[in-house]
């Protein structure tokens, strides 16, 4: 897994028109915030901070019963990192989600399920500011909101907490047989 370190920087790539993280060892990865959804800071080359770090570590756990590859796991985190730090503030747009009677109060770093007309998707929450959230969509196909509007892997969208569902992880339990006779 990726480990953070000190010599980590974020800066915004013009030639690319995307912020970029450097992680070292000519490794560079390139966060999926389109630049209009960026905060003016985000264009100032900056440290990757120890809260940084920390960050990336409560989503990395938060995102670890998914059924995501490794590197998928680490994309997630690094752009939920970006965009818990870089991201401007949305409204919500809970309409594409249905309201639930037993709803999830989630915190930052935990992984919930919202129902679309078409069917489920788990989304990482990135903040909750008490009664939406901050989430970015944890599935690697498309999910479709409606027949015109679709999220792709890491896309953000803030929903009100009442649409969300507590993930529950899929666990397949090894079965053990006694031997009788």
């Amino acid at each position: 897994m990726l480990k953070p370190n000190n010599s980590w920087m974020w800066y915004y790539d013009q030639k690319h028109d995307a912020l970029m993280l450097d992680l070292g060892e000519e490794m560079i990865f390139r966060v999926s915030i389109p630049t209009k959804n960026l905060v003016p800071c985000a264009f100032t080359r900056s440290v990757f901070t120890v809260d940084d770090a920390s960050t990336y570590q409560t989503y990395l756990e938060g995102v670890s019963s998914l059924d995501l590859p490794a590197p998928r796991k680490v994309e997630i985190a690094l752009n939920a990192v970006a965009a818990n730090r870089f991201h401007k503030p949305m409204m919500p747009k809970s309409w594409f989600f249905k309201d639930l009677k037993n709803a999830h109060c989630p915190s930052e770093g935990d992984v919930v399920t919202l129902y679309t007309e078409d069917g489920q998707a788990n989304f990482l929450v990135i903040e909750n500011n008490g009664n939406a959230s901050l989430c970015m969509s944890a599935e690697v196909e498309a999910v479709n909101l409606n027949n015109a509007k679709q999220m792709q892997f890491c896309d953000t969208i803030k929903v009100m907490n009442d649409r969300m569902e507590a993930f529950e992880a899929h666990v397949e339990m090894p079965v053990s047989f006694a031997l009788v006779g």
